[in-house]
């Protein structure tokens, strides 16, 4: 159960990551050639979009419509050595690991008037592999530190559950320990419930974002992103791109000049919708609906939660509560055009607690406390 993404999004200094940021959010992060402009994490909340909302509020003409979040935080470019402390060192690590999923963006483009970090050309697998070792580094001294504990807890208390961490932490080190990192190995259901408690930036998923020149539109590749897709091929990761110069000019205009410059591009959506759309399918998160004259609002949940879970998003009295689910699919909301409708064609269904609910399900739940 969840009510909102949060995504760090990380980098080599001067791949383009505060210009993301800034367009997206609209914020107003320092954005400068040179490393560590950014010497806090720079936090950002926006609204996810989303046509099925704009439909149900044209629909229920309610007092209000709340849209989910999505919070970015941008953090400050990492450096070789990171994990060791240098350029802002170990301060920046600790604020990935308060996220749920990683934006890795990549620089992909050529310009002279931009100094990369390493004082060498662009070379997206040289960068990934620097930011990526960083990443095992800090949790090799994370996983130390917690061995240390765990050996000291056995020692006075032989209680099972701490035998079986203690086992886990030792497989997750000699696992990082071979370059490899924590998402990558191979864990029971009970193993991965474990693994929370160790707040490991490895075991989070990455979305990898590769930063493009406007000369490389519409199509957005390059021979560097096909590097990036080539190398991602065997972890089955997910890369997209996006020009972040271009968005930044993009978030400077209003709603109808941006659909001009988009079209004028060639290109269909901001870059904003598809890193949500990327995140969301990242996370296995789903989206449901609740609707009526007061408001219409989008909830974020996890794919495959029952009935009685996704209502505790909305307040934990509905699920301790629960009794049923009176569940609308979208789609016969569209095609048929109003809730009676529905209702006539006997396609709003009744649901208990063994449900699962579905993206796009409009729902009332009833509870009783």
């Amino acid at each position: 159960m969840v009510s909102y993404m949060k995504l760090g999004i990380i980098g080599l200094p001067n791949v383009g990551k505060s210009t993301l940021f800034n367009s997206i959010t609209k914020a107003n992060a320092r954005v400068a050639n040179y490393p560590f402009c950014t010497i806090s994490p720079n936090t950002g909340t926006v609204l996810v979009p989303d046509k099925r909302l704009d439909f149900l509020e044209k629909l229920y003409k309610p007092k209000k419509k709340i849209q989910a979040v999505v919070e970015f935080v941008d953090i400050a470019g990492l450096v070789k050595g990171a994990s060791h402390g240098e350029g802002l060192g170990n301060q920046f690590l600790e604020h990935i690991r308060k996220t749920s999923a990683i934006v890795h963006v990549i620089r992909c483009f050529e310009d002279k008037s931009i100094a990369h970090v390493t004082g060498s050309g662009v070379n997206p697998l040289r960068d990934m592999e620097i930011i990526e070792t960083e990443l095992i580094l800090a949790d090799l001294e994370s996983m130390s530190k917690k061995l240390e504990k765990l050996e000291k807890s056995t020692k006075v208390n032989d209680k099972k559950t701490l035998v079986e961490k203690q086992r886990l932490a030792i497989r997750i080190k000699t696992h990082l320990n071979k370059g490899s990192p924590a998402i990558n190995l191979e864990l029971t259901t009970y193993e991965k419930t474990m693994l929370k408690d160790f707040f490991l930036i490895t075991s989070k998923p990455i979305l990898y974002v590769c930063n493009v020149s406007e000369n490389d539109l519409p199509l957005m590749e390059n021979k560097y992103t096909k590097i990036v897709r080539e190398k991602l091929k065997k972890s089955h990761a997910q890369a997209i791109t996006i020009c972040a110069k271009i968005e930044a000019e993009l978030c400077e205009l209003s709603e109808n000049n941006q659909k001009t410059f988009l079209k004028d591009l060639g290109l269909k959506e901001p870059a904003l919708n598809r890193l949500i759309k990327s995140g969301y399918e990242l996370l296995g998160l789903a989206t449901f609906f609740t609707a009526g004259e007061d408001e219409v609002r989008a909830w974020t949940i996890k794919k495959g939660v029952l009935a009685p879970q996704a209502a505790g998003t909305i307040h934990s009295d509905f699920e301790r509560g629960f009794i049923r689910a009176a569940v609308m699919n979208f789609d016969d909301l569209t095609r048929l055009g109003s809730e009676k409708a529905v209702k006539d064609a006997g396609l709003l269904k009744n649901e208990g607690k063994e449900y699962l609910v579905e993206d796009g399900d409009v729902i009332e739940f009833r509870f009783n406390v």
